[in-house]
């Protein structure tokens, strides 16, 4: 008898820990921080690299895909002109874009909805934003500002909005790209336009609820909104091309603000804290470090645009207490220390020696280690130490499909659930077994 009890308790168990598994609901994962805090997963590669479950034809796009309740949703651009360019001039090109809903398990398309749009951005490819899950409700942002709330088990349209239209602005030169943030009963999105830069509407009826702050002439940035908690209150943190400044993310209300001047508008990463200091940086090595005010919503100045730091351009960088980990737009991996800006170390072994600008790999923390997906379609496992990057192993699952600055390049963020890697170009998703077992 109690042989049978353990038997069953262990078959429970095993039935119980195969069932848990995480969802990638959002960008950088479930709270938004690039960690993968799923069990069971592979520590080194299989011979011949993991196996490919499943793989799904789409068009092109930077967007990652997310992953919630048995369903993978990603957006795409299907377009017959060539859109594999820089378009630095904002010429036009015509074409659909899309938000595809596919099984998790197979790969099938479960229904799609598609709507005509005119890009006039650089980097025409397709959508930059990672579609948004919460309940029954999936959000995307397309690349000419088109928000769509659809029901997830059907794709009817919730609502929807043209955010140029309606706040009479138009999309910065790289399109939207900051990707929507859920808080409570609203969603948080970049805008743009006069008193607009965010806005945060209701998620339900996708009305207005408050809307707050200007973009300048060099439009609304990258920089996804980001909330913090510090000075004894929760601070809605925004990167402008001309300012850093922090509201209340119930009312929009301003509590400070420091000036930024982006080069070209390009500020695209999410504020880093680190104890009572922000690092924030972007193109042309423009860098801000901010210290903030432990009793109240304030901040000042500590340093700007050092020499050897990080400075973001398309990767989110990492933080482990007092020690930065990421991608500088040199196309290097470096490790700085917060808050002096002291560098560790830098490297090119990521990605390897190719033509300079913007070499990328975006970087998921798991456990004792990292996985980094590189623009060449390698997934690599790796540790990231105060003493440098030490590689574990690698394996290439995608073929670049786009092209950058004289090399072919793949730049869209993987997402990782059920013990598995969901990855894109603009050809195709795939689902990878990143299982122990």
């Amino acid at each position: 008898m109690l042989k049978r009890l353990l038997a069953s308790a262990c078959l429970i168990g095993v039935a119980m820990n195969s069932a848990i598994a995480d969802d990638w609901p959002q960008w950088m994962g479930p709270q938004r921080d690039n960690v993968w805090r799923e069990k069971g997963i592979l520590k080194k590669f299989p011979a011949g690299g993991p196996k490919v479950l499943w793989s799904t034809p789409i068009a092109g796009g930077y967007s990652g895909a997310a992953v919630a309740d048995g369903k993978v949703f990603v957006t795409d651009y299907v377009t017959a002109d060539n859109v594999k360019v820089d378009n630095f001039d904002r010429k036009e090109y015509s074409g659909t874009e899309r938000i595809l809903c596919l099984e998790e398990s197979t790969g099938k398309v479960l229904w799609k909805h598609e709507y005509p749009v005119k890009y006039s951005i650089s980097y025409p490819a397709g959508p930059r934003c990672t579609p948004v899950i919460e309940e029954n409700r999936v959000y995307a942002l397309g690349a000419e500002g088109h928000l769509c709330c659809f029901q997830t088990d059907d794709g009817n349209i919730l609502w929807s909005k043209d955010l140029k239209a309606e706040y009479k602005t138009t999309a910065p030169l790289w399109g939207y790209s900051a990707h929507p943030l859920i808080d409570g009963d609203n969603l948080l999105t970049l805008a743009g336009g006069a008193g607009s830069h965010i806005v945060a509407l209701n998620k339900l009826t996708g009305s207005e609820v408050w809307k707050s702050t200007t973009s300048t002439a060099q439009g609304q940035g990258y920089s996804p909104p980001t909330i913090i908690q510090h000075g004894g209150v929760r601070q809605l943190v925004l990167l402008r091309p001309d300012a850093v400044s922090s509201v209340d993310p119930a009312t929009g209300k301003e509590y400070w603000s420091l000036p930024y001047e982006a080069s070209n508008g390009s500020i695209i990463m999410s504020p880093v804290v680190s104890g009572n200091y922000l690092y924030v940086a972007g193109y042309s090595n423009k860098s801000l470090m901010i210290e903030l005010d432990p009793a109240k919503p304030a901040a000042k100045e500590v340093w700007r645009d050092r020499q050897n730091v990080i400075c973001p351009v398309n990767v989110q960088p990492f933080l482990i207490g007092t020690v930065l980990y990421g991608f500088d737009q040199k196309g290097v991996m470096r490790a700085i220390s917060l808050p002096d800006g002291k560098r560790l170390w830098e490297t090119d072994d990521v990605i390897g020696k190719r033509p300079a600008g913007s070499e990328t790999a975006f970087i998921v923390q798991h456990e004792d280690r990292f996985i980094l997906f590189n623009e060449l379609g390698e997934l690599v496992l790796a540790t990231l130490t105060p003493e440098g990057y030490a590689e574990i192993d690698r394996a290439k699952v995608i073929e670049p499909s786009n092209f950058a600055f004289g090399r072919e390049v793949v730049w869209s963020m993987p997402a990782f659930a059920s013990k598995h890697a969901y990855i894109r170009n603009d050809n195709r998703i795939i689902c990878v077994d990143l299982s122990a077992e």
